[in-house]
């Protein structure tokens, strides 16, 4: 796991920064299941304009980014050696303002209220852009970059690029300017926040854990160091030609091979770890990867040929399907580690040993919920009745990982009040 040699107490952030990010994610990905299943469209509600930004963002933001946040405050010490000083205070500013400016958004959105879209753009905006530039002050002082610290580096950028990209569609569609470059912007605010921000994390955060979770081979050099720099570029370039109002296809499809090539490079380097043992988390990052290579190429036949709408939504589903397994699989490594590491280092005598904080099955069962959440994702596009179960899965997706985190923090508080510390 975490070499532990590399990562003392005085560097890791509370536990509850990290777990805080972890359960309102979770939260917000069972009142996600819920919402879905009140409308009568259920998953298949994009063309409801609506209920889709409503669904996306609250995966992008309540979700993803909940999650991202979490992972960043506890990785940045282990991939990129950055301590954030006074983590607790800090990330409780940026958990506040999430989840209030989310709450206000979505109502926004929801009621088409002026008044909250420029209060969700204050508030939403600036506690996100605080926590972006809260990590890239501290990130710009590495004098070595590896290429995983300097991966994040763009992502944060590329997100706080969409953040403001995001202010300035709030305070159009609630009336406050005029918004000439209302659809040239929408664009590369998806842009920049799913493959700049969402992809590019979870790519250059791989370049590392990988290796050091599966003891696999080192990623070639020349993917590892040039990635994320190109795809920076790619974005940069491609909204540029949205603005010229040029066709942008031709660096879509130059964005989804480079994926493809990444998620394949992934599977051999899974594939030829020293650690063979059955894993429900390598299971999460090839299922993963293998739907990021399938989203990728629907998105690459799609600029060529052009296909049926419902091809493009399944390759929003396998979208969505890859980040999902990628934070389950990152989500059930760090937890059990984290209990384990901090009452350990605190000198508990009955600390938990990691598996039993969030048993190896039930991450296995996790799995077998998700896969299925897709293939009913899957089969809506062509029966849309099957939407309901969707809903239904997303709910017992969610709420498993909800449950086991809830577990994870009571045996955490169990430990502390009822065991007895190793005197020193």
């Amino acid at each position: 796991m975490f070499n532990q040699g590399g990562l003392s107490l005085e560097q890791a952030p509370p536990i509850s920064v990290v777990l805080k990010f972890f359960v309102t994610a979770s939260i917000f990905g069972t009142l996600l299941g819920l919402y879905l299943l009140g409308n009568t469209m259920g998953i298949l509600s994009f063309d409801n304009h609506t209920i889709y930004i409503t669904t996306i963002h609250i995966l992008a933001l309540g979700v993803m980014a909940s999650f991202m946040f979490g992972a960043l405050f506890q990785m940045l010490p282990v991939v990129a050696g950055v301590v954030i000083k006074v983590p607790k205070s800090k990330s409780m500013i940026v958990h506040i303002a999430l989840i209030i400016g989310l709450i206000l958004q979505l109502t926004a959105f929801e009621t088409s209220n002026s008044i909250l879209y420029i209060s969700s753009a204050i508030v939403l905006g600036l506690g996100v852009i605080h926590a972006t530039t809260l990590m890239l002050k501290e990130i710009l002082k590495i004098k070595n970059y590896s290429n995983s610290s300097l991966g994040i580096l763009f992502a944060l950028l590329n997100f706080t690029i969409a953040i403001l990209f995001g202010i300035y569609l709030l305070l159009t569609i609630g009336g406050y300017i005029d918004g000439t470059f209302f659809i040239p912007i929408r664009e590369a605010h998806y842009s920049f926040a799913i493959f700049g921000w969402v992809t590019l994390l979870i790519i250059s955060i791989s370049f590392q854990v990988i290796e050091m979770f599966y003891v696999t081979p080192k990623f070639p050099s020349l993917l590892s160091k040039y990635f994320p720099v190109a795809i920076f570029l790619l974005l940069i370039s491609k909204t540029t030609i949205l603005f010229m109002q040029l066709d942008s296809s031709y660096l879509n499809m130059a964005i989804a091979l480079s994926f493809v090539i990444y998620a394949s490079i992934t599977i051999y380097q899974l594939y030829k770890r020293r650690r063979p043992t059955s894993d429900a988390t390598v299971w999460f990052w090839r299922l993963g990867m293998g739907l990021l290579i399938f989203s990728s190429l629907i998105t690459i036949t799609y600029n060529i040929v052009g296909l049926d709408e419902r091809f493009d939504a399944l390759s929003y589903f396998a979208f969505i399907s890859f980040v999902l397994s990628i934070v389950f699989a990152m989500v059930y490594k760090i937890v059990p580690f984290l209990v384990w590491f901090h009452l350990s280092n605190q000198g508990y005598m009955e600390a938990p040993m990691m598996f039993d904080v969030i048993h190896p099955k039930k991450a296995k069962i996790h799995f077998w919920i998700h896969l299925f959440t897709f293939i009913a994702w899957s089969i809506s596009i062509l029966y849309e009745p099957v939407s309901i179960l969707t809903s239904i899965l997303v709910i017992i997706s969610f709420g498993w990982l909800l449950y086991h985190l809830i577990s994870a923090i009571k045996k955490y508080n169990y430990t502390q009040k009822y065991t007895k510390k190793i005197e020193w």
